[in-house]
């Protein structure tokens, strides 16, 4: 796993900095293309639906969320089904 790599967006007329592990921004960038959507529009999108979770902590749940509903790996990860050893 790499470190946390620090983004910054623009949200609601804001700007915030999330920092991430690369394989998350590779999982993110690969969600918005399949949604069709820009990368700073999904994180938008997780912001406005995440509650009282950091967003940081937003963008992971999502991710892993979004990844093990289609049944399939993250990029760079391993298959949700592989049982944990």
């Amino acid at each position: 796993m790499t470190r946390p790599v620090k983004r910054s967006f623009t949200i609601k007329g804001h700007r915030t900095s999330i920092s991430v592990e690369a394989e998350f921004w590779e999982a993110l960038q690969q969600a918005a293309a399949n949604e069709q959507e820009s990368l700073a529009g999904l994180i938008a999108a997780i912001d406005r639906d995440r509650g009282d979770a950091g967003l940081s902590s937003a963008v992971r749940v999502w991710v892993l969320d979004y990844f093990r509903q289609r049944g399939r790996p993250a990029p760079g990860g391993r298959n949700p089904r592989t049982t944990l050893s």
